[in-house]
């Protein structure tokens, strides 16, 4: 998408009085970026930090988008948890973000996006009566609904399974071209397969991973994606110097 801002962010954050990270995170415009770190090291802190949410400590030093224009209303946002309206139904959802803003909600495009992750027979259901794989999928949609030149995804195929997964990604790989996108995941395979830039997250600060020649989306079974992917996990179990 054109006019899609890289992301600068340069600082600490401390949970009383203990630094949680000191980072320098470079995240390229109209690409995708994967941060991979080990639990409570600060990988959704940074998300909550640039779109201005509450995080529980003390951040000193500064973020901003790479064209200086204001992050305000350009970013599209998809927590760890669904934070679907248990009121609303699966279309009504989905379309939340237009209704708020008084906008058409372009009902058409939600449904296209709802058959997209599997859910358009579910689309007047609400969503308690859903599993917690397709609450997720539904918040997916969502997010892609938004149609925002950033997006924040936290941990956003965590309940799916592998095929469902696989899928998924290749959908928002599809929906999400040209736009900045910053994913926060756990699994050295869903980096190895969607990333332009792997990044690494430690207490010391951010370092970059070596990525695949080839671009993206790869092949899960390509061996420059599984080389990546062992790799990988051999770093964060610990086993191997970052490269």
């Amino acid at each position: 998408m054109a006019g899609s801002p890289g992301i600068l962010l340069r600082g600490r954050h401390r949970v009383d009085g203990k630094l949680l990270f000191d980072v320098e995170l470079d995240i390229p415009a109209g690409r995708w970026t994967c941060l991979l770190g080990k639990s409570g090291v600060g990988k959704s802190t940074i998300l909550r930090l640039i779109l201005g949410l509450d995080t529980g400590g003390d951040f000193s030093g500064a973020f901003h988008a790479t064209d200086d224009a204001p992050l305000d209303g350009r970013i599209s946002y998809m927590a760890q948890s669904d934070l679907l309206l248990p009121w609303l139904s699966v279309l009504e959802n989905v379309c939340i973000g237009a209704r708020l803003r008084g906008q058409n909600p372009g009902l058409a495009r939600a449904e296209r996006l709802l058959d997209r992750v599997g859910l358009s027979r579910h689309a007047a259901q609400k969503p308690g009566t859903l599993s917690g794989g397709m609450r997720q999928r539904a918040a997916l949609a969502r997010t892609l609904f938004e149609d925002r030149p950033i997006v924040f995804l936290d941990e956003p195929f965590s309940a799916l399974d592998a095929g469902t997964r696989a899928d998924m990604q290749e959908l928002a790989a599809e929906v999400l071209v040209g736009r900045t996108v910053l994913l926060v995941t756990h699994d050295p395979a869903e980096a190895a397969r969607l990333a332009d830039q792997i990044t690494v997250l430690t207490g010391e600060g951010a370092r970059n991973w070596p990525v695949p020649v080839t671009p993206p989306l790869r092949a899960i079974n390509a061996p420059e994606t599984l080389a990546c992917q062992a790799q990988l996990l051999d770093y964060l179990r610990g086993r191997k110097a970052c490269a």
